[in-house]
């Protein structure tokens, strides 16, 4: 595994050989697990003073639910839920490293502009073609995720004519775009449950190790996900055996950030994970 990568965040270099944990701030009504959780000032700044106790390095702030047939909101609505946030945590935890989930490259632009350091796009480019521009001038740290379709229909029908390759080679050519754009700090995201079967999702978390060839951080979103609970029969809400699971996994196979909802189980998986190195 390459271990050499490092990513800077506000002036900071985080070092990435040993393994980070990202945790989720969802600001929406309709995300698939925590929903309408984090409503008011307090509830936001304990879940976030939590996850930043429990050891999590990045706060990954969302404002726009990509729930496999989440409602579409407007660019206005998005700003207006996500801004007040981030003012909110950057008073409160003057050091926080704020993760931006928005594929909207003035929510981004705004974003950053209050104090964020990073931005995290489920499309990949895909649905602003202003984004890479826009991460490029802006220089911070950009998650390019994998995506077929849109979180209105992505999950209706996914077809591939080979998982592993079909994703590779889209990633790849963003990554030159990028590249040419004279962006930093590119980390990778294969898109676990965003247009792909259960099937689907299995092949690339067996075969992540094969993204570590375009040799940029992997990062992995697949926090209590369906892939997990629905072969289990269960739910979102008892899906965090499986999540410790499918993260050790993840890890074995070279992912340096796990994205995640449970930031003391992820943080645990990787101090054990370290050991056997």
């Amino acid at each position: 595994m390459n271990t050499n990568h490092s990513i800077n965040c506000k002036g900071t270099l985080i070092d990435l050989s040993t393994p980070k944990v990202m945790g989720i701030l969802n600001i929406t009504p309709d995300s698939f697990f925590d929903g309408g959780r984090y409503k008011d000032e307090t509830s936001i700044i304990n879940q976030v003073e939590k996850m930043l106790n429990q050891g999590a390095t990045f706060i990954d702030v969302g404002a726009y639910s990509s729930r496999p047939g989440a409602q579409h909101i407007s660019e206005k609505e998005e700003l207006q839920r996500i801004l007040p946030v981030i003012d909110l945590l950057i008073q409160n935890f003057p050091n926080i490293l704020i993760s931006v989930d928005t594929f909207r490259s003035q929510v981004a632009t705004e974003c950053i502009d209050k104090g964020a350091c990073m931005i995290n796009d489920i499309s990949g480019g895909n649905l602003d073609p202003e984004m890479f521009a826009t991460i490029a001038r802006l220089q911070v740290p950009y998650v390019l995720m994998h995506m077929q379709g849109t979180p209105q229909d992505m999950q209706q029908a996914p077809v591939y004519k080979n998982v592993l390759t079909d994703i590779y080679f889209e990633l790849s050519k963003k990554l030159v775009l990028l590249q040419k754009l004279h962006a930093h700090d590119v980390i990778l995201d294969v898109g676990f449950g965003f247009g792909k079967s259960i099937e689907n999702n299995y092949q690339l978390l067996k075969n992540l190790d094969y993204f570590q060839q375009l040799g940029t951080p992997i990062l992995t979103g697949i926090s209590r996900k369906s892939m997990l609970y629905k072969p289990l029969g269960t739910s979102p809400e008892q899906a965090l055996n499986a999540t410790t699971i499918a993260h050790t996994i993840a890890l074995q196979k070279g992912t340096q950030i796990l994205r995640v909802h449970d930031v003391k189980e992820a943080v645990e998986a990787v101090t054990i994970w370290k050991l056997l190195q």
